[in-house]
């Protein structure tokens, strides 16, 4: 790793910051997430490579899907001021919610059948006890 504005990074140290496979990196790279330099056959990240990774990485935790990703930074890479990236991942965050909610609404549903069919499993017990 070089320090300052060109930064560089192998494979192997953007896998143990991040803690995932070099594997998963070459996948985003496959899916044009990464674009990283190459000197002969070893891959060289710059800090975009980085920054990028670090989004891709969140964005999978907040359920974004890797085609969503690749969208956003489309946008970004199209338009620098980024109000259109900003206004799409708006659209994205407000489908993510909505999704999340539906899931916790299915969620709480589920939870009262549980709790209905353990009750009435405990008083069965009880029944057969007696």
């Amino acid at each position: 790793m070089t320090k300052g504005s060109q930064a560089t990074y192998s494979i192997s140290e953007l896998a143990r910051e991040f803690d995932i496979t070099t594997r998963s990196i070459r996948f985003y790279e496959d899916q044009g997430l990464l674009k990283p330099k190459r000197r002969g056959q070893t891959r060289i990240y710059s800090l975009q490579d980085r920054v990028r990774l670090k989004l891709i990485l969140r964005g999978k935790r907040l359920g974004f899907s890797l085609a969503e990703t690749g969208r956003l930074f489309e946008l970004y890479d199209a338009d620098r001021s980024s109000q259109t990236q900003l206004l799409t991942m708006l659209d994205l965050i407000e489908e993510k919610k909505r999704d999340l909610q539906l899931q916790m609404d299915d969620i709480k549903v589920i939870m009262m059948e549980l709790t209905s069919a353990e009750n009435q499993c405990r008083q069965a017990l009880e029944a057969i006890k007696q």
